[in-house]
């Protein structure tokens, strides 16, 4: 392999702008959240599943998709899923009810699952290990997590004058730009595998990520606990089948062998956690500064902007931080000023001046820049490189798993506190019993709802506008303060089982000793047991 490929900086913009299109499409689905819910009259519920419909089919894809597209070309699943991310924008666009509008946001997931994994396998194949690579994926990474605000803010500029579907567009004509440039810089059949994909394998994954995340989405709402609770349970199960099969088949899908080295499943999870997180701050965020703040569309979109700049002016330094320290003291820095950026999300009130919205977002969004980066290059180094598109879908994880999961449990734990403050607003109300059952689920169902029934009662219309923002408020902080411990307990997991800077630089060397003798160390933290990998065509 050579340290690049030819017109670097081309391949790079391509692959970056179409990294871009798929995170994009992440970020529309909340700042569109209000809108939706005013044209459907949906709950918060089935809110959340608008917004998760998207991360969730590139969560529940990915790892399938990677391994399709190591086997039968990266740059051809790439090419397919833009394609197909202009088809679902447009069904997502013009969806006639909100069950079809989740249906098109999951397919538009899917179509996300076969281009995104397959830039970041892209640059790790076509750039060589060193500085280089680290720069590319320093890129692909705070580019990736910008376009979320970038989204946002495009959306809020759409929604100001356009009706609620054009939030959905945003990536339609990005996708058919980076489609082109695609087709005509990027190398086909680079460093690829020749080993067959393990079907039953994808269909486990497939399967149990999409039922880990709706269970998760759903078990705190109201009257949803036990199908919540079988969705998870159901999850735990075909999570079993899957690690079963993929240690029982002769070419698994997911190869536990290096899914075991620490330099490989701890920046995994921790990745998932800290981008989750940053996932789950902006969801409650758009909710909060448009139903609290009464920030119209476009003002929510440019409130998170500081999330932008703080992912941008930290990834540099996040990349030459890595270089020096390693990935231990870069994602612990990262964690340490994410969890104080959440600590300012707990002082968010109604009357909260923009400035410490603004550094809450902005210093979130830089430690997540300086957490993200080595994780994806410590997946991507501990990983043979004929299946480094398990890397990258396990880097996708981190984004679209933990956002998903994150934003899930979060927006969870804001629909079970809106409820249970709007319980407690009304039963302090004094007039509990002048209201009906109907009405107090309507009250309790989303913000959106309980504005619906204040239009429904003109005389109480400024109680229960109180009520709600009161209600969101509580909620709120209580996702919140779930994030932050999540935070903590990411931050004790990098601080206890990554190695340090000299450790985890020798532990890469063994890595690329094994790759070249055709072996795979069973894992970086046991004596190496080195076991002969049968590759057709090696």
């Amino acid at each position: 392999m050579s340290d690049g490929p030819r017109r670097p900086l081309l391949v790079l913009g391509a692959l970056v702008l179409a990294a871009l299109v798929c995170n994009i499409n992440l970020a529309a689905a909340n700042i569109a959240l209000p809108e939706v819910g005013d044209a459907f009259g949906a709950g918060q519920t089935t809110l959340n599943l608008v917004a998760l419909g998207c991360s969730l089919g590139l969560a529940m894809s990915v790892l399938y998709l990677g391994a399709i597209a190591d086997r039968y070309g990266r740059k051809q699943l790439l090419m397919l899923g833009l394609g197909l991310t202009i088809v679902a924008s447009i069904a997502s666009a013009f969806a006639p009810s909100v069950e079809a509008l989740i249906a098109a946001r999951v397919f538009t997931g899917v179509a996300a699952g076969m281009a995104y994994p397959t830039t970041l396998s892209l640059i790790t194949a076509l750039w060589a290990q060193g500085p280089a690579r680290t720069k590319a994926i320093a890129l692909w990474s705070s580019v990736s997590a910008t376009a979320t605000v970038a989204g946002s803010v495009a959306a809020g500029l759409l929604l100001e004058v356009l009706w609620w579907g054009s939030a959905f567009l945003l990536a339609a004509p990005l996708a058919a730009v980076g489609l082109v440039l695609v087709a005509v810089v990027v190398p086909s059949h680079v460093a690829e595998s020749n080993d067959p994909v393990d079907h039953v394998g994808g269909a486990l994954s497939a399967i149990a990520v999409a039922a880990l995340v709706f269970g998760v989405g759903v078990f705190a709402a109201p009257d949803q606990l036990v199908p919540g609770l079988v969705s998870l349970g159901a999850a735990v199960v075909l999570v079993i089948a899957f690690v079963w099969r993929q240690r029982t088949a002769r070419y698994p899908l997911y190869d536990l062998a290096v899914a075991g080295r620490r330099l490989f499943w701890v920046p995994a999870v921790a990745g998932m956690i800290v981008f989750g997180s940053l996932m789950g701050a902006m969801f409650i965020g758009q909710q909060f500064l448009q139903n609290v703040l009464g920030y119209d569309t476009l003002e929510a979109g440019l409130a998170v902007v500081p999330a932008a700049l703080g992912l941008l002016l930290v990834a540099p330094v996040s990349a030459r931080l890595l270089v020096a320290r390693g990935t231990r003291f870069t994602m612990l820095t990262g964690y340490l000023v994410v969890l104080a950026g959440f600590i300012t999300t707990l002082f968010w009130r109604e009357q909260t001046p923009y400035w410490l919205i603004g550094v809450g977002f902005f210093v979130i969004g830089g430690g997540a820049a300086f957490a993200m980066t080595p994780a994806s290059r410590s997946l991507t180094d501990a990983t043979p490189v004929r299946r480094v598109g398990m890397a990258s879908a396990t880097s996708d994880l981190q984004r679209d798993l933990g956002g998903s999961i994150m934003q899930a449990l979060l927006g969870a734990i804001l629909t079970a506190g809106f409820a249970h403050a709007f319980s407690q607003a009304i039963a302090a109300s004094g007039k509990a019993s002048e209201i009906s059952d109907e009405v107090v689920r309507a009250l309790q169902a989303s913000f959106a709802s309980a504005l619906g029934v204040a239009e429904r009662y003109p005389q109480e219309r400024d109680a229960i506008l109180h009520a709600a923002q009161e209600s969101l408020v509580a909620g709120a902080a209580g996702a919140y303060i779930v994030g932050a411990v999540a935070i903590a307990v990411g931050a004790a997991l990098v601080a206890v089982l990554l190695p340090g800077h000299a450790r985890e630089q020798a532990l890469i060397s063994g890595y690329l000793a094994a790759e070249t003798t055709e072996t795979v160390p069973l894992s970086g933290d046991l004596p190496t047991i080195h076991r002969l990998r049968q590759r057709g065509g090696r």
